[in-house]
């Protein structure tokens, strides 16, 4: 017994040193595609096991997967490799497929300022190293940021300039300083995405130094240097027909949240009492107003129509001035006809004739 379960051991090792090599072989009708720059394989045999109709798909597809991808990795293995930090990687080539994109090409950004500059003067940027010597402490520390060297920010102790107030706070002038060279490297940096995108920065007050301003633009400039003061423009004068600035209303009070209470129940009462009536609430003022203000815009329509009316009634000029002949109210003078000048024919509508009475004219005596 001992003898056969040591054969049936063995037997059963050769098996699945079998198996192992059938998997690492796989054979196909059709070759497949491969793509070793996209890691693709593009498989065109038609699946088999999945036409009969087998019961277990998943099991099929799993299998369908796992073969194409073993010669993938058998087509990545040809590939020459070399060794990057104690690691074998292979040099994988151009990929042949084109893949869409989601979103279009990235445009090259636009340079600043100083790119410009620099690359016309042949100015090349030249590189520094993150870390400098610190004398103070002693160490390697970063050029810029947290802990860099020669913080001054961590002095307790400040000579005062021999020209500077010696009240003067150099702390705090010394943050006010920084805070200044920060809003201007903002400042710096929306004009230059302005700049990229091709807009235009007005000022505070709406003036551009190009010397050509509009009307809206002086108006603009006008209003924001007149409420620039500390009553906000309240006893500014104003010149002579000027409008009154927008925005120089009453502005809106507000009650206080505690307080008066009594006014407040009031006021919550009043409230639930217009809530719970019945009939709603008429401006008669407001109501007799947008009466008024409709007839005034009906009588203003129907005078427009008559207007254009009596337009049309009064004939047509022709693109002509003065022409001879042709089909009547054409405009112009002419012999003959029913306007203009009549020397000869029936009586017409309008224009001078010799001898008789017409409509519109004059009566020779």
């Amino acid at each position: 017994m001992e003898g056969q379960s040591v054969e049936e051991l063995l037997a059963k090792a050769e098996r699945d040193e079998a198996d192992k090599l059938q998997r690492i072989t796989v054979h196909k009708e059709l070759e497949l595609e491969f793509d070793l720059g996209n890691l693709l394989a593009l498989d065109r045999n038609p699946p088999t096991g999945l036409r009969r109709g087998e019961p277990t798909p998943e099991a099929e597809l799993r299998a369908l997967a796992r073969d194409n991808t073993q010669l993938l990795i058998n087509q990545l293995w040809q590939l020459p490799t070399e060794r990057v930090e104690e690691a074998l990687v292979a040099r994988l080539p151009e990929p042949t497929t084109r893949l869409p994109r989601e979103k279009p090409v990235p445009r090259p950004r636009p340079l600043t300022r100083w790119q410009q500059f620099a690359r016309l003067k042949g100015i090349r940027p030249k590189k520094k190293t993150n870390l400098v010597w610190d004398e103070v402490s002693g160490q390697w520390r970063r050029r810029w940021g947290y802990q860099r060297a020669r913080d001054d920010t961590k002095e307790w102790l400040i000579e005062v300039p021999g020209s500077a107030d010696p009240l003067e706070d150099q702390f705090a002038k010394r943050i006010q300083a920084k805070k200044e060279r920060v809003a201007k490297n903002e400042l710096n940096r929306l004009r230059n995405l302005a700049r990229a995108h091709k807009m235009r920065l007005p000022s505070s007050a709406g003036m551009h130094p190009t010397g050509h301003q509009s009307k809206q633009e002086l108006g603009r400039a006008l209003q924001v240097a007149k409420v620039s003061t500390a009553s906000v423009g309240r006893f500014q004068e104003r010149l002579p027909k000027e409008k009154a600035p927008r925005g120089s209303g009453k502005k809106r009070k507000f009650q206080p949240l505690f307080g008066d209470f009594a006014a407040e129940k009031k006021s919550q009462l009043e409230m639930l009492r217009v809530m719970n009536s019945k009939k709603p609430q008429l401006d008669v003022t407001r109501a007799t107003n947008k009466q008024m203000r409709e007839e005034d815009q009906e009588e203003a329509a129907k005078r427009r129509k008559m207007s254009q009316k009596g337009k049309r009634k009064g004939g047509r000029q022709g693109p002509g001035g003065r022409r001879k002949g042709g089909p009547p109210n054409q405009g112009g003078k002419r012999k003959g006809g029913l306007g203009g000048k009549m020397n000869s024919g029936p009586p017409g509508l309008g224009g001078k004739r010799k001898g008789g009475q017409h409509q519109g004219g004059k009566k020779r005596k």
